[in-house]
């Protein structure tokens, strides 16, 4: 596999122009409508530099006897510099943030992770980096993947460490006590700067399942339950599609294949791809036992960003949920648009159920529920299962999302608590309950950025009760920006 594809993309276009005046003007509109009442731009404020661990006030409730542990969470922090802006949501600097619980009481701690990308960037005094939705400026230093790599998308937990992940790049490893960055992960010395996806699967045993993804071929990455590489292979894919993440059950791995095709190499990344829906969608089913064995199913074109983990049943149909768009507009249109304190409405993606059947025939099923970030009982990740974590909203007043639900795909019913339009809310994680063996025995950790309040909030539900409220809610001394995607760690906080 040519590991240089990726920087092929990245430096094959002319070099974009310095800073205009209308990007500044762009950041200060940014900056000034988060004051001026327009609430929702709170969330994507700069962070300026790391928060130490500081203890969160408890707004409400009681912690429930038997969590503890840390939420690790990852995301875009910072994204104005002066000299140069980022152009898109997701190639702001990678902040790593831990929510801490032990004894009824919350503490919150914030550090940025110590890229290549972010130290071009402050000697820059500007965000001249590429990425995702940003094209390079005079000064970009891209010799390898990881020059670009932001770091910013997920976390993992994994031997001792966190990994902090990206798209296109290696896994940074992090400390997990104070958050400092330990340095680029290489799972292999031939295999030095490749894609590891920023959606890996874990299975209940162990083991853990990732993607490298490069055109129109993908690595398909095995690792140990303690980062150990067991294997790296190459795969053919039918069509060289965008992939932020994929499904799995105890026996396959299921590639989905939108018609967002990636056709020319220009800066920035998204710009490589192109939106042809004439070619419909495609599923890569590959035996885990046997990449070698395949099935590929068709079905209507849409756009997603991520999927729950799939289930096979008796007869051998595999199914596994998702939150589709019918385009990729928000990844081309509003990722950029949030950057100028603007925001374009458009539907939010549905919470549909996808069917692969044996004799070849696939089916989408919409549930009519909008909603982002599906996540799992982890224990029951690759296995039959009926219920689907995920972040939902009762209207598109404004960006992303102010609610937490639960779905129920065997009655069809939500289970829905609202926060209402002065919060915007992140990806809940699924916290099992000491002891307990059943589906959603547990919590649901949700953080939110209150935009009235200006600050960072953390909610625990009970995962079988989520329309009752926050079993407690704790408040941060600050907004930290939105974060995308987390990860809990149980033990003492």
């Amino acid at each position: 596999m040519n590991r240089r594809h990726l920087l092929q993309t990245l430096s094959g276009a002319a070099i974009a122009s310095v800073l205009t005046p209308e990007l500044a003007q762009a950041a200060a509109q940014l900056r000034h409508g988060a004051v001026s009442g327009l609430d929702w731009r709170v969330g994507f404020e700069d962070l300026d530099a790391d928060v130490p661990p500081t203890a969160m006030t408890r707004v409400s409730g009681r912690a429930p006897m038997g969590l503890s542990g840390s939420l690790y969470r990852n995301g875009p922090g910072k994204f104005h510099r002066p000299g140069g802006s980022v152009d898109h949501w997701f190639d702001g600097d990678g902040l790593m943030r831990a929510f801490r619980i032990n004894d009824g009481q919350a503490t919150l701690a914030a550090r940025f992770i110590d890229t290549p990308k972010r130290r071009t960037d402050i000697a820059a005094n500007a965000v001249v980096t590429p990425g995702f939705g940003t094209a390079a400026k005079p000064g970009a230093r891209v010799e390898n993947n990881d020059d670009v790599n932001a770091a910013n998308i997920s976390v993992m937990p994994v031997g001792g460490e966190l990994w902090a992940l990206w798209e296109a790049g290696s896994p940074i490893a992090m400390n997990p006590a104070d958050l400092s960055t330990k340095g680029i992960k290489t799972l292999r010395p031939d295999l030095v700067h490749m894609p590891f996806l920023a959606h890996p699967h874990r299975e209940p045993g162990g083991d853990i399942w990732s993607l490298g993804l490069n055109g129109g071929k993908a690595v398909v990455w095995r690792l140990a339950g303690d980062g150990t590489l067991k294997s790296a292979d190459l795969v053919d894919l039918p069509a060289a599609s965008y992939v932020h993440d994929f499904s799995a059950t105890d026996k396959h791995l299921i590639l989905i294949l939108q018609p967002w095709i990636q056709d020319r190499q220009v800066l920035p990344y998204a710009d490589s791809f192109s939106w042809k829906p004439a070619l419909g969608s495609k599923v890569l089913v590959l035996d885990k036992s046997d990449l070698s064995k395949r099935r590929i199913y068709e079905l209507p074109p849409f756009f997603a960003f991520h999927y729950g983990a799939a289930w096979e049943e008796a007869d051998g149909t595999l199914r596994f949920d998702g939150c589709l768009s019918p385009d990729a507009s928000f990844a081309t249109t509003n990722g950029r648009s949030f950057m100028k304190g603007a925001y374009t409405p458009e539907p939010a993606p549905m919470l549909s159920l996808i069917a692969l059947r044996p004799d070849g025939r696939a089916s989408i099923e919409s549930a009519g529920v909008g909603a982002e970030f599906p996540r799992v009982d982890g224990r029951f990740a690759g296995k039959a299962r009926r219920y689907t974590v995920h972040a939902t909203h009762a209207g598109q007043a404004g960006p992303l999302f102010q609610g937490v639900a639960t779905h129920d795909w065997k009655t069809g019913r939500a289970d829905s608590f609202d926060f209402g339009p002065s919060h915007l809310v992140e990806e809940a994680v699924f916290v099992a309950r000491p002891g307990g063996s059943s589906e959603l025995d547990g919590w649901l950790l949700a953080p939110s950025v209150n935009t009235k309040a200006r600050a960072t909030e953390l909610h625990v539900f009970d995962a079988r009760r989520v329309a009752a409220g926050p079993l407690v809610t704790w408040r941060a001394d600050r907004a930290l920006p939105v974060s995308l995607h987390g990860a809990f760690v149980a033990g003492a906080g």
